[in-house]
């Protein structure tokens, strides 16, 4: 795996991060979720989604236009 991976996603919750996950790897994009949440209090941290470098400009696209990952608030 020579590819640098970066981030094109983050929340604070986990479920987001799978469902972005999720939605990238249907439109071909390879990711992964890392986890950065504090394990001994979980509230603090965030679950980051990454992807090759190539990818990122596409994967931002893809996950601005979804509507599954706009988080009302």
């Amino acid at each position: 795996m020579d590819e640098n991976w970066v981030k094109a996603y983050q929340s604070g919750q986990m479920i987001r991060a799978e469902i972005a996950r999720e939605i990238l790897e249907q439109n071909g994009i390879a990711a992964v979720i890392v986890n950065k949440k504090d394990s001994s209090y979980p509230i603090f941290g965030m679950c980051e989604v990454h992807v090759p470098a190539g990818d990122l400009l596409q994967a931002q696209t893809i996950l601005t236009n979804e509507d599954a990952l706009k988080e009302s608030e």
